[in-house]
């Protein structure tokens, strides 16, 4: 059987010998973080991940993943490689007063970043901003000057040109997601009917 999922290929046929060695390379899909932003005025922020192999096939699974739950208006994705990832700081600590690395140079060109925040543990990163940076050090280091009031024990960054945003002329693709009621398990009656009859 061949199919476009390397995961099926893999699958023994009747009465072949199992082959125990190493996978090939390159012999899964690949995974993407799944950035959402719920509606207008609110940032996007980190919500999951999908497997795909490749951002398009990713962008298109998140859509379907993601908009499921709840109504969103705009959603990216970017390859988890692509992603730099602080140390997360313990206590109260901020991640800033540990994040160290050469400064940028001044000589080498900047590129715009998207940075991410951790203002609470157990909760998702959100996003802070934009920096114009020469490294990703030098964009989470750069990236202070969006910190809030609020303590940050952890920033994501990742180079806009590695992202697959949402392109404008994609943007009608969330406007049907309010009629879908029928997705949302609020919609259904059974609890009070279970009520009723428990009651009688």
């Amino acid at each position: 059987m061949n199919s476009v999922d390397p995961r099926i290929n893999r699958l023994l046929k009747a009465r072949q010998p199992a082959d125990v060695g190493p996978k090939a390379p390159l012999d899964q899909f690949g995974t993407f973080e799944v950035f959402v932003k719920a509606r207008g005025g609110k940032p996007f922020q980190h919500e999951g991940i999908v497997h795909a192999p490749d951002a398009e096939m990713a962008f298109v699974l998140a859509k379907e993943t993601f908009t499921r739950r709840f109504t969103c208006v705009s959603l990216f994705v970017a390859d988890t490689r692509q992603i730099f990832v602080s140390p997360l700081t313990e206590g109260s600590q901020s991640v800033f007063d540990i994040l160290s690395g050469p400064p940028g140079d001044p000589a080498l060109p900047t590129e715009p970043y998207e940075v991410f925040h951790l203002y609470k543990r157990g909760k998702q990163h959100v996003h802070a901003g934009t920096v114009n940076a020469s490294s990703p050090i030098e964009a989470m280091q750069v990236s202070r000057s969006l910190q809030e009031s609020k303590t940050v024990y952890s920033v994501w960054v990742i180079r806009m040109a590695d992202i697959r945003f949402t392109r404008p002329d994609e943007e009608d693709m969330w406007e049907t997601l309010p009629e879908k009621k029928f997705r949302d398990a609020v919609e259904y009656k059974g609890g009070d009917r279970l009520k009723t009859f428990l009651r009688s």
